[in-house]
């Protein structure tokens, strides 16, 4: 057995609302323990970090500290963007029909996803913390983007939406399960919810810490608090309100550390390892071979693998 698979211990955790947090550990770093959730049924980091803690990280750290250079990476990649979030509005729609259009992205982030929508005819409104990726929406953009997180007292005066993204937000919650409750609340009947969450603890992962000598890059406390994989996302989505509609995964790029690219601290090489995944998928969207492509990405999430898990939901009424 690996070592993922023989956890370190067993621990437990008394959150300030009273709910223990326990299970046996599978990672440690950076003075946090991940566990294999009793209570929550995914994997997360113990102590979890009050809200208030998160807020400031958040609004003042992430885009300066964390990813100094995400803006201006995230807009080099525009026309690749473009591709992605044409994809995922065409699901949408397919699933909403002809007259619902008003979407909320939640964590919009430089907000090239709501430009998208709103060049396709919605109605689109962001909420992004960090100051300056909601200051490059605004100011950029032109776009309708709050500065703030998504809480209790700000979700009565947002109204109700047709669709809300959720792209690489739960990962970063102490409690993902009340988000989900919370946009469950603002989505119009039959609404539909889109979230984008790392994979974590993939096969490829495990084999590149278990038996390659590779440290556990993903595991990032306090920035990554929460960590799924498909089972774990589709139950806590069910158990939040929803109804699974469709799944799909990107691209494993953890095989190009498999193939001796160890892109971990390593900007240029991550840049050129992004840079063949983008071509890659270009090239079969160029090539007609679309299909073929999402063929091979359904059989990556049947394996477990994939970079992210992409799955869309639909609300379910009480």
């Amino acid at each position: 057995m690996n070592a993922v698979d023989t956890p370190l211990k067993h621990e437990s955790w008394l959150a300030g609302n009273g709910v223990t947090h326990a299970g046996e550990v599978h990672e440690q770093a950076n003075g946090f323990s991940v566990v294999n959730c009793e209570h929550c049924g995914f994997k997360h980091v113990l102590p979890l970090p009050t809200t208030e803690e998160l807020k400031h990280v958040y609004a003042h750290e992430y885009y300066t500290q964390e990813k100094p250079l995400y803006i201006e990476r995230y807009l080099e990649d525009k026309s690749w963007w473009e591709d992605v979030y044409n994809e995922r509005y065409d699901k949408l729609e397919a699933f909403l029909g002809d007259k619902r259009r008003k979407i909320l992205d939640v964590g919009s982030g430089p907000g090239l996803f709501l430009l998208k929508g709103q060049e396709r005819g919605w109605t689109v409104k962001g909420i992004e913390p960090s100051q300056r990726a909601a200051a490059h929406s605004r100011e950029s953009l032109g776009l309708d983007v709050i500065e703030a997180f998504l809480d209790e007292q700000l979700a009565p005066s947002l109204g109700l939406f047709d669709a809300i993204n959720l792209g690489e937000v739960l990962e970063h919650l102490p409690d993902p399960a009340a988000m989900l409750k919370l946009v469950h609340g603002l989505l119009d009947k039959d609404g539909m919810l889109c979230v984008i969450v790392p994979n974590d603890f993939n096969p490829i992962q495990r084999a590149l810490r278990d038996h390659l000598g590779q440290a556990p890059w993903w595991v990032a406390p306090p920035h990554h608090l929460n960590y799924f994989d498909a089972q774990s996302l589709a139950s806590l989505l069910e158990r939040c309100g929803f109804r699974l509609a469709h799944r799909e995964v990107t691209f494993p790029i953890d095989l190009f550390l498999m193939m001796g690219k160890n892109y971990i601290g390593n900007d240029t090489l991550g840049r050129e390892c992004h840079a063949m995944r983008k071509a890659f998928e270009s090239g079969m969207r160029k090539s007609g071979e679309q299909e073929l492509m999402n063929k091979m990405y359904q059989g990556f999430l049947e394996l477990g693998l994939g970079r992210e898990l992409v799955f869309i939901a639909q609300k379910v009424s009480a």
